[in-house]
């Protein structure tokens, strides 16, 4: 049985086919081969991950750089100061500008994982909650009214002009959304390895764009929660939009093939090397954070007479930019001791002092080198 594909980019495609998808697509030497690889790389980022004792340290770093990257995208960039910077006031709603939006799609991150943790399935509430997170907006599922159509970029003779028309109509979008979740939930109807249902249900899930905005976001979030949801990793911290952002010319054409011609193969393959190729990096970035880590705690413990140095140093590896205020917070130290201790680590060479907008922040130099890499 063929892929029915979409007949008409300028009309709303409301025959997007239900999941699943029929077993010759899916179940392919060349895409279950892949699948090994894909698996046994989320395995070994599992298993390091599993045994570090300052999950902050990961949870933190590794996901504002997810963060970042997704914004990326969609053509919201920033600065790793703007952002950094905007983190460690910890103060999203006086943010302006791109970190703020930066910083939402952490906050979804984090808050998607803490709402599904309880939960035995994705429920309904699950993407409408993220959307609005991540938009700030206060509405849910677009309306038929919203004539919603995707735009070819560039600026050649088709710029401007419909590449996609999603489903629209009367409760169209939610028959389609609660197929989705239906497949997603369902293993013992929809048996099939997780991680290919992630792919799966990412192109599913933009290809009915439920919402007026922010569904690329969405639906990337939703890839690291699947997998943490079925328990390939404890926390959401697979750097996978790195990947699609590298890649990002590719994302996009391939969504479209699938779309118009019906290539599944192609989609599945690129998303479970995505997996792979970004579950060996964060594996990599863990390593060599917590080698960073220690190395600079062995200086601390050396040559410096610093009070609870272990302390300190799990504080400084939690995000790029600290502030007095942040050991003060913590009860480390009096305010005095943790600026003498901060300007200390600078005369080391392991922070370097930055002032911002008037602000004192002190950077830890391997930290945002790691991250920047």
């Amino acid at each position: 049985m063929s892929y029915a594909i979409n007949p008409d980019r300028n009309q709303p495609w409301n025959g997007l086919p239900e999941l699943p998808l029929v077993a010759e697509v899916v179940e392919t030497v060349e895409i279950l081969g892949q699948l090994v690889k894909a698996r046994a790389a989320l395995g070994r980022l599992q298993g390091r991950s599993a045994v570090i004792p300052n999950q902050g340290l990961l949870i933190n770093s590794i996901s504002l750089q997810e963060a970042k990257a997704s914004s990326a995208i969609e053509n919201i960039f920033t600065t790793d100061d703007e952002l950094y910077k905007a983190y460690s006031e910890q103060a999203t709603a006086t943010t302006e500008g791109a970190p703020k939006e930066v910083l939402r799609y952490r906050e979804a991150l984090w808050h998607g994982h803490e709402y599904l943790r309880d939960r035995p399935a994705i429920d309904a509430g699950y993407f409408p909650q993220i959307y609005r997170q991540i938009t700030q907006a206060t509405d849910g599922i677009r309306p038929p009214s919203a004539l919603i159509y995707i735009k070819q970029g560039g600026s050649g003779p088709n710029a401007g002009k419909a590449a996609y028309t999603p489903p629209r109509g009367k409760g169209i979008l939610e028959a389609k959304l609660e197929n989705l979740l239906a497949f997603l939930n369902d293993d013992a109807r929809f048996p099939l390895d997780p991680v290919l249902k992630m792919a799966i249900g990412h192109f599913q899930f933009e290809a009915i764009h439920p919402f007026r905005d922010g569904n690329g976001r969405t639906g990337r979030v939703f890839n690291i929660h699947y997998l943490t949801h079925k328990g390939l990793l404890d926390y959401p911290i697979l750097f996978l939009s790195r990947y699609i952002m590298d890649h990002k010319a590719d994302y996009y054409a391939l969504l479209a093939g699938v779309s118009q011609r019906g290539d599944w193969k192609s989609w599945l393959l690129y998303m479970l090397r995505a997996v792979e190729t970004t579950a060996t990096l964060t594996y990599d970035k863990i390593n060599d954070l917590v080698a960073a880590k220690d190395a600079i705690l062995q200086a601390v413990v050396t040559e410096t007479q610093m009070e609870r140095p272990e302390q300190l140093v799990n504080s400084l590896f939690t995000q790029p930019f600290t502030k007095v205020k942040h050991l003060t917070d913590e009860r480390l130290y009096v305010e005095n001791t943790a600026r003498k201790y901060l300007n200390q680590l600078v005369d080391m060479g392991i922070l370097a002092k930055k002032v911002i907008s008037g602000h004192h922040y002190y950077q830890n130099l391997e930290l945002h080198r790691i991250l920047s890499e």
